[in-house]
């Protein structure tokens, strides 16, 4: 659910064509799947990518609901097979990442218990439409997520109006 209002949100937010495809892609830790299969002693990624498609006009026209039900969220794999092996892109893509669980507030230097790891900012040099949820404690010690998103500034403040708006609303129709 936070994925989909931050991609509709964002979609928005930076106004692309109407007509034009958007997607998200949500990293996944493929780890739990191919474990058995990865050679003993092997520390390097193993993820998959999940992928919607629709089209500007779809997701910001339609309700919430929609962009939650889009039928398109498969493996990248899959993805390749229905479309012959489609070029990846970036283009108009906002790509996600939880790294809620990956340690980060854990780590011990020895200066203490740490309360922030993870980006100094959203965005990566290569690829500003990326956004990592990363572990948070507030004020009064309760769990939550932060995600930074990097958007110019007009963007951005168009991003903060349609959040706004969107949880203000509190409604969203959905059947799932």
């Amino acid at each position: 659910l936070l994925t989909t209002c931050l991609w509709r949100c964002r979609t928005i937010a930076i106004q692309p064509d109407q007509n034009k495809e958007v997607r998200i892609l949500c990293l996944i830790n493929a780890r739990p799947k191919f474990n058995r299969l990865l050679p003993i002693g092997y520390y390097g990624n193993a993820f998959a990518i999940s992928a919607a498609v629709t089209t500007t006009q779809k997701l910001c026209e339609n309700s919430l609901g929609y962009a939650l039900e889009l039928e398109h969220m498969q493996l990248v794999a899959d993805l390749m097979v229905i479309r012959g092996r489609p070029s990846f892109t970036m283009v108009r893509s906002y790509l996600v990442s939880n790294v809620t669980r990956a340690g980060f507030r854990e780590v011990d230097f020895e200066w203490g218990k740490a309360t922030y790891g993870g980006p100094a900012k959203g965005g990566l040099p290569f690829f500003p439409g990326v956004s990592f949820y990363i572990p948070s404690k507030n004020g009064l010690g309760e769990d939550g997520i932060i995600v930074p998103i990097c958007l110019p500034t007009p963007t951005m403040e168009r991003f903060v109006k349609e959040l706004d708006g969107l949880l203000r609303d509190k409604t969203i129709v959905s059947s799932l």
